[in-house]
């Protein structure tokens, strides 16, 4: 009894769900390391990154700051946009866009915008990680269903039904269990984890947002003194 042994009496079946479950674990490693390293990345950057925004004196320093992030960098994106819409709305004074939309109000439907996309770009794998964290149990459980199905009809045609014929072609489907489970575990282990430093990302970005709003509709952010600002 053992894995060698399970090897050994795999047929079609069970090797397409040792297959299956090799390929969810890989998957499951690859966006786990992924998002750690992203997530490191991105908790060096993000206080320097806004930090820095604010206490540049000038806003075009700031914003050519900004563009020197890295693509992967929200803060910096959202930032940009902000600034983008309130130059291109400051550039159409007298248009109808002006007319229908104050600045306000364009800065802010475009933070939101840039928000909802740096969002979502923050959830990368985390439905991989969800995905296989709910199925490879189940993937797991068939493929022990069908050995022990088989061990069944091998003890049956062997004609020997005592403990120890019984027990290891059904200790071997088994191990198939515990593989679904160990591919299982660290998916859902690592979902949790991202969901969670996500969430607090997203309030960092909310806050920076509405920071942003008030300066590129006001010229200061809330509690400073307004300061026009070129974009």
């Amino acid at each position: 009894m053992g894995f060698a042994d399970m090897i050994e009496h795999m047929d079609a079946v069970n090797w397409t769900v040792l297959i299956v479950l090799i390929a969810m674990s890989a998957m499951s490693i690859f966006w786990i390391i992924f998002n750690a390293i992203k997530a490191a990345r991105l908790k060096g950057s993000t206080d320097r990154v806004i930090n820095t925004f604010w206490e540049t004196p000038n806003a075009q320093d700031a914003i050519r700051f900004m563009e020197e992030q890295p693509k992967s960098e929200p803060f910096s994106k959202v930032a940009l946009d902000a600034a983008q819409a309130a130059a291109h709305h400051q550039r159409h004074e007298g248009s109808r866009l002006v007319e229908s939309l104050n600045r306000s109000e364009f800065v802010d439907r475009a933070l939101r915008q840039a928000v909802t996309r740096e969002s979502l770009k923050l959830e990368d794998g985390l439905t991989v990680l969800a995905t296989v964290g709910a199925t490879a149990p189940f993937v797991g459980l068939l493929g022990t269903v069908w050995g022990i199905y088989r061990a069944l009809i091998r003890i049956g045609a062997s004609g020997q039904a005592d403990i120890g014929a019984v027990a290891g072609p059904v200790g071997e489907a088994l191990i198939m269990t515990a593989i679904g489970l160990g591919v299982a575990i660290p998916a859902v282990l690592g979902y949790n984890f991202f969901v969670r430093l996500n969430r607090g990302t997203n309030n960092k970005l909310d806050t920076f947002a509405h920071d942003l709003h008030d300066f590129f509709a006001t010229g200061s952010r809330v509690g400073e003194t307004p300061v026009p600002a070129k974009v």
